[in-house]
């Protein structure tokens, strides 16, 4: 379980929220929304244990995130509006060198089929920085399915991505969920989450509202 209480963030001088609290549980997806500037990606980062929190805790089964911070970041899958891509790199490379870098064990043949699951077949040997954002988005999408970790965490994973390339991802955060992963993610847009045999993932909401 991923348990967040009580957490307050300032940027400045200037108050973001306070009190922000819920829990995510194996098999769950939370869609966090909020008006823009209402602290959505402070919010995500301060979960991910990547910016600090003014007050409350993230804890990750039972134990606060920085107590065992090596097992978190092991579960861990966060997507930010930096995509983290090497622009010299071909998509393929790209996704085997993440692997690497995470120590998680990762075949071409694995890299190849994520890459083709998002709609990049035929582009895996392309250098992203001919790609278009498009594409670049889904190569790291591409990274979720070769990452097999339990929570994936989403700043506005469907941004720049074509109709097509929404429905795949909706797929796929349906597949995760539905064999006992989380998803924690921010969208400005509804979002219905569905399996490929048509059963429909509950996605709980939680709305965040700022303190201006």
């Amino acid at each position: 379980m991923l348990r967040v209480s009580q957490l307050s963030c300032s940027r400045g001088n200037k108050p973001l929220f306070a009190d922000v609290s819920f829990a995510l549980q194996a098999g769950q997806a939370l869609h966090l929304e909020g008006d823009n500037g209402v602290g959505k990606t402070s919010l995500l980062r301060i979960v991910c244990g990547l910016s600090p929190a003014d007050a409350g805790e993230v804890r990750w089964h039972d134990q606060t995130i920085q107590h065992n911070a090596a097992v978190f970041r092991a579960a861990l899958f966060y997507l930010g509006h930096g995509l983290s891509l090497k622009e010299e790199l071909t998509a393929l490379e790209n996704l085997m060198s993440d692997a690497a870098v995470s120590g998680r064990a990762l075949s071409e043949a694995q890299a190849l089929a994520a890459l083709a699951r998002m709609g990049l077949r035929g582009r895996e040997h392309l250098p992203l920085r001919v790609m278009s954002q498009g594409q670049k988005r889904r190569t790291a999408l591409a990274r979720l399915l070769a990452s097999q970790v339990p929570l994936w965490v989403l700043d506005e994973p469907f941004v720049a991505l074509d109709a097509k390339a929404v429905d795949g991802l909706r797929g796929l955060l349906a597949e995760h969920v539905d064999k006992g992963g989380m998803v924690l993610f921010t969208s400005h847009q509804p979002v219905t989450l569905t399996t490929a045999n048509g059963t429909f993932v509950d996605v709980q909401t939680y709305r965040l509202r700022g303190l201006a």
